[in-house]
């Protein structure tokens, strides 16, 4: 069921939603099966930390193409996220998809139950939470209101090259 209040850019067409706090708490009663899977860019999951237990497959990567409309740098799919993402794990698993709000861990989640997977949730406050709103708060704007950095869970800027997966052509030698 879809909370009323769950903006549709949020929505899965699996309809499997978790808060951060409990996506942390699903993961931490059965650390063996249930995986996090961070789909932000590798410039989000090493500069802007991430949960230790998560790996990250991006779902995208940065441009320098500004979108004028957007406000911001596009992002460009990686052509090779549920091949990636098939070498981790398999259709049937608990898969905790996460990014930085929610967005995009809802398009990670529909292109991998196109796929085959049946068991996918969305984390959809994410990493960073939602954004502040309130003009009297000096946080106004930011996003610091519930998410995984918000909610208590551990949270570390340390990266294992192992649980980073990216395409060939973007490795290192």
């Amino acid at each position: 069921m879809v909370p009323s209040d769950l903006p549709k850019a949020k929505q899965t067409a699996l309809g499997l939603y978790v808060t951060a706090h409990e996506a942390y708490e699903r993961w931490r009663a059965a650390p063996a099966t249930v995986k996090v899977l961070d789909v932000r860019t590798p410039e989000e999951y090493i500069f802007v930390g991430h949960p230790p237990m998560a790996v990250n497959v991006p779902l995208g990567f940065q441009t320098y193409r500004w979108d004028p409309v957007k406000g911001y740098f596009d992002l460009e799919l990686n052509p090779d996220f549920v091949a990636l993402v098939r070498q981790l794990f398999e259709p049937g698993d608990e898969i905790l998809a996460v990014c930085r709000s929610g967005g995009r861990s809802a398009v990670a989640a529909n292109l991998l139950a196109k796929e085959g997977f049946s068991n996918v949730w969305n984390i959809v406050d994410g990493v960073e939470g939602d954004l502040i709103d309130d003009p009297e708060s000096p946080h106004h704007g930011k996003r610091m209101r519930n998410g995984w950095k918000n909610s208590g869970a551990p949270w570390t800027y340390a990266v294992e090259p192992e649980q980073v997966l990216l395409p060939e052509d973007r490795r290192g030698k």
